[in-house]
């Protein structure tokens, strides 16, 4: 089947009988109400695409489903609805496994290279930190709540995570932090500030954490001890 290109598909739902009236023309409440659900469903589109498995997304092929399902096109389907349920599940579940093979070898080619450098230290487990300032008072135990200030990101640069987004510093138990932060934190006197970097089975492991943080992913955490809450 021809393939056809996504200006030549908008083209045609644009003059099909699914449109009532010209684009750009909203004659009752109900085009209006679906002129804003086509908008909220394409601006949902727009930001799960961008962390789409794989590569960059085909807008086309993505169109092209789109139009065939919505219009019923059960001729022009190049999968049937089965089919195509079956296939991305398959298909996310093999560029998951891939994703997560790249990500690892990230991680040690990185850690591998970072540990020869000034004034990082590598602990038993994998986690390696530098001291960026050391404090003078006492370092939490295992029992202990602490109040820091912190900022998590990727291997890129991308921020994830920060106290500074929230507009305050955190407040959190030892035991309800994720391991490689358990481990640092021990470490640290009160009014030390380190840089962390944690690999992943000492973060968020082959899970992963939401669309940010892909399974098998090393983090960067800049943490500061601000105090101990025995």
């Amino acid at each position: 089947m021809k393939r056809f290109s996504i200006l030549f598909i908008l083209a045609a739902v644009i003059t099909s009988p699914i449109a009532a009236q010209q684009r750009g023309t909203l004659l009752s409440a109900v085009d209006s109400a679906c002129y804003a659900y086509g908008i909220q469903v394409g601006t949902g589109l727009r930001e799960q695409m961008k962390a789409f498995p794989g590569g960059e997304a085909n807008l086309n092929a993505l169109v092209e489903g789109l139009v065939c399902a919505i219009t019923s096109d059960f001729d022009g389907m190049l999968m049937v609805p089965e089919d195509a349920q079956a296939f991305l599940q398959s298909y996310i579940m093999d560029m998951t496994v891939q994703e997560a093979e790249v990500a690892k070898e990230e991680e040690i080619r990185f850690l591998s290279g970072n540990k020869t450098k000034e004034g990082v230290v590598v602990t038993e487990s994998g986690l390696q930190y530098k001291i960026i300032t050391q404090g003078a008072g006492d370092k939490p135990t295992l029992e202990d709540k602490v109040t820091v200030n912190y900022k998590g990101y990727l291997l890129d640069g991308t921020v994830f995570q920060s106290s500074e987004e929230m507009g305050y510093p955190l407040t959190i138990g030892l035991e309800q932090v994720l391991p490689g932060w358990t481990e640092l934190l021990q470490l640290m006197p009160v009014g030390s500030k380190y840089i962390a970097w944690i690999p992943a089975e000492l973060g968020y492991g082959a899970q992963g954490a939401g669309q940010a943080i892909k399974p098998n992913t090393m983090l960067i955490f800049e943490v500061e001890l601000l105090s101990i809450e025995k």
